[in-house]
């Protein structure tokens, strides 16, 4: 065998050297690719708990909406024909509960102002610490969010506006809502 051919076998495979350099330009790609997968992953779970704060928030208040916006409590008799709180038989309605109504039992919210002050949640407490429909259902997969709502009379006596603000950790989304009282005023 000649001198040129036995240096040709001795060189054929991988020197150590080589295949820990090899291993190490693999293993700086995978931490790489494997950082990259891991923010994507937390980034795209943002969206859903941003969607399910907004569902929440929208569906209240909608529900606060949809109430009627009347001077008198709505269970009092002049409620329909009240032109000012003066007009009422017995119940002036303000923005805090009438009488023991809950969102919860009867008595239920019958009004706009029912709902000032309103929490649900965790952390709520007093039977308010999970988020649930209008019948006390509890709805699954909500156990880490809270909402809140304040109401004021922000654009005169004839109009309030509703603020519904949902939280879960550091994720906060309010909502702004407004409800004016104008005939015919019915009552749910």
């Amino acid at each position: 065998m000649s001198p040129v051919s036995k240096r040709r076998l001795m060189q054929v495979g991988v020197t150590l050297v080589e295949l820990i350099l090899f291993m190490l330009i693999v293993s700086i790609a995978v931490i790489g690719v494997t950082r990259i997968m891991n923010l994507s992953s937390i980034a795209s779970t943002d969206p859903l708990r941003e969607k399910q704060a907004l569902a929440i928030g929208e569906s209240l208040l909608e529900e606060i909406q949809l109430q009627a916006f009347t001077f008198c409590d709505p269970d009092d008799a002049n409620a329909m024909t009240a032109n000012s709180a003066a007009d009422c038989a017995s119940e002036v309605q303000g923005l805090a509960p009438s009488g023991n109504e809950t969102r919860y039992a009867v008595p239920r919210f019958d009004n706009v102002g029912d709902y000032a002050g309103f929490k649900m949640g965790k952390g709520m407490g007093a039977g308010q610490d999970k988020i649930v429909d209008m019948q006390g259902q509890v709805i699954l997969g909500l156990e880490n969010y809270s909402v809140t709502v304040t109401e004021q009379e922000s654009c005169g006596a004839g109009c309030i506006q509703i603020d519904v603000t949902v939280s879960s950790g550091d994720l906060s989304v309010m909502l702004t809502g407004y409800r004016y009282r104008y005939a015919p005023r019915a009552l749910p």
